[in-house]
């Protein structure tokens, strides 16, 4: 890892973060007085069994749900203290997502899918910045294609360029090859860890694939809702061998 990442300021964080659903006997504890930091430049997989709180931790990051308790600090803003119009717009304007599902609306072509949060923030793409996302995804010859002209993995290259395209703090992405075939998949990631290494964007990936989370600077693991262990520069051996151990 590149002595810029280790040193990046930190983009997003949580600190002794509960979330709490239910109560009494019926309670669970997704987040446990979870402490986790993501910084500028660094592209992180949050792993672990089912149940662990994955998925848990990045909704709560992203200002999708909020903790029971705790600080969550992205872009230096506590996301605590906003109203929901002012987290929406936080995470219009800051925070970039890629899902499972590519989530592009099927009337309009890749570029304005790309370009759409923009468009409704009233903000204009950069065109260096623009094409350059373009160039790194591989798109130039289809951004006048619709969704049901391209195949699934330019589509989901389309979702990849839609949250690099604004220039977003930070990036959430959600098992983003999981509707994918191993070969378009691997493509997929790829496009990440270039949106990190040359475009210097920050990306925090949820998945449970041990060769998709090689292509990250750290890998961490999460159990009962709390981080128990990190790797940096994980290679996909040492991830598979550590989740056989969890049981996952």
């Amino acid at each position: 890892m590149s002595q810029d990442t280790m040193t990046g300021a930190v983009v997003a964080s949580a600190t002794n973060v509960m979330k709490i659903y239910g109560s009494g006997e019926t309670e669970v504890r997704a987040l446990d007085g979870l402490n986790a930091e993501f910084r500028r430049g660094q592209f992180s997989a949050v792993m672990g069994p089912s149940g662990s709180g994955k998925s848990t931790l990045m909704h709560v990051m992203a200002g999708l749900d909020r903790a029971t308790s705790g600080d969550v600090v992205v872009g230096g803003v506590d996301l605590s203290t906003l109203s929901e119009k002012k987290l929406t717009l936080l995470r219009r304007d800051r925070i970039g997502f890629v899902f499972q599902a590519y989530n592009l609306v099927p009337t309009l072509s890749a570029e304005e899918n790309m370009v759409l949060p923009l468009e409704l923030a009233g903000r204009k793409p950069d065109p260096e910045w623009f094409n350059q996302v373009v160039t790194a995804v591989g798109l130039g010859d289809r951004l006048d294609h619709r969704p049901n002209e391209l195949s699934g993995g330019q589509q989901q290259r389309v979702a990849v360029a839609r949250a690099l395209v604004g220039q977003p703090d930070i990036i959430f992405a959600d098992e983003p090859t999981g509707n994918l075939d191993s070969k378009t998949g691997h493509e997929i990631l790829a496009f990440l860890r270039t949106a990190v290494r040359e475009l210097g964007q920050t990306v925090v990936m949820v998945t449970h694939d041990p060769l998709g989370a090689s292509y990250t600077d750290r890998a961490i693991f999460l159990e009962d809702g709390k981080i128990t262990s990190e790797m940096v520069d994980p290679n996909a051996d040492d991830i598979y061998n550590y989740m056989r151990s969890l049981g996952a």
